[in-house]
Parts: C-alpha cells; structure tokens; sequence
C-alpha cells in the first residue's frame, strides 16, 4: 500500500513538472506571437530585421567620378570623359579609383592618353574645393608642348570630376610642378578647368 502511495506521488510529480514545462513553453510561444503580431517601427516599414553589416551600405556611397581621355578632332585635341562605378568607403577613394585608371592608360576605342606610360599615383587629397595631385617623375618625361598640355589637362579634368570648381595642384615627388618638359612649358599653379580652357588650348 505505501509503495503505490509512493508510486502516486512520484507520477503526481512528473505530472506537475511537465505541466509547468508546458505553461512555460505555451507562454513563450504566446509572448513571440505577440511581439511579431507588433507594427514595425517607422525607422524599419518593410518590418524585415537587416544585416549590420557594413557592405550593405557600400551601394549607397557608390560614385561615378569621370577619367579623361584625349580625341583627335581635326587638327585639336578634345578632352573626353569615361565614367567609372566606384563604391567608396573612403572620402578619397573615387578620386583615387579614378586616377588609377587614368595611368593605366585607355583599354578600348579611339581615345588616347599622353601620361607617359609607368607615371604613379603617390598620393591625392581633396578638401577645401582644393584637390593636390603627386604624381611620380616619369609623368615628366617626353612630348612637346601638345602632349603636355594634354597630360595636364587630362589630371586638372579627372581632378574636378566631382567638384569642377576646384582648385588642383599637380606635384611631381612631392614638389610643385612649375615647368613641364624640355619646351619648358611653365605651369600657374593652383589650375582650374576655366583657366586651363584659357591659357592652354589644346
């Protein structure tokens, strides 16, 4: 007889354990369903929880600065743009994407460079409306007066893809770049597009 008392005890035990384990999953369950049965917040409309991430934002920094190639227009030479898609993270990086291409040279059609071929990008900066542009010495070398105007003109243009009021400063190994080739073509630093359209017809 004391054993099936005990007996009852232990499956009135059981009982209540699973009972509260039932009440405690059943609660849960109720607690989930009603925060997902909530509005989204206005900060969030499609409700849908987002990665954090950082690539997911890289699409809404993403630029298109142009890179200027030169095209034979009769007798003259016509600066000619070629966007490029740049998704930036750093304030600098479009320019610098941009530049990049420009030294590598053009890779299709008519359009045509006179940035010696083996000039480095050593370093660009841009703030202040102001962008300065160090460029390694081989951007120096060869050509006469219409290959370095053209080569000027396709950095003061690539320069000011996106801010074309800015003011550009070309240094070659760290030092302003006031004489150019052996014409000795002298160069007014800072150069705008407006300036260079004036004392530098291509």
């Amino acid at each position: 007889m004391k054993d099936q008392q005990g007996s009852n005890r232990i499956s009135s035990g059981v009982i209540a354990a699973v009972s509260a384990a039932v009440v405690a999953v059943g609660g849960g369950v109720a607690w989930f369903t009603t925060q997902s049965s909530n509005p989204p917040t206005p900060s969030n409309p499609s409700g849908r929880i987002e990665p954090a991430q950082p690539s997911t934002r890289q699409p809404a920094n993403e630029q298109t600065p142009n890179v200027y190639w030169l095209r034979s227009n009769n007798k003259n030479l016509t600066l000619v743009p070629q966007p490029i898609k740049v998704a930036s993270i750093r304030p600098n990086q479009p320019l610098e994407a941009a530049f990049q291409s420009l030294l590598a040279g053009p890779t299709e059609g008519t359009d045509s460079t006179t940035i010696p071929k083996g000039t480095k990008l050593l370093g660009l900066k841009a703030e202040n409306d102001e962008v300065h542009v160090n460029l390694s010495e081989d951007f120096t070398s060869g050509g006469g007066s219409t290959s370095m105007m053209g080569r000027v003109g396709q950095v003061v243009y690539t320069a000011t893809t996106l801010n074309p009021k800015a003011k550009v400063y070309i240094d070659v190994n760290g030092k302003p770049l006031d004489v150019l080739g052996g014409e000795g073509v002298e160069l007014q630093q800072p150069l705008t597009r407006e300036q260079f359209q004036k004392d530098y017809p291509l």
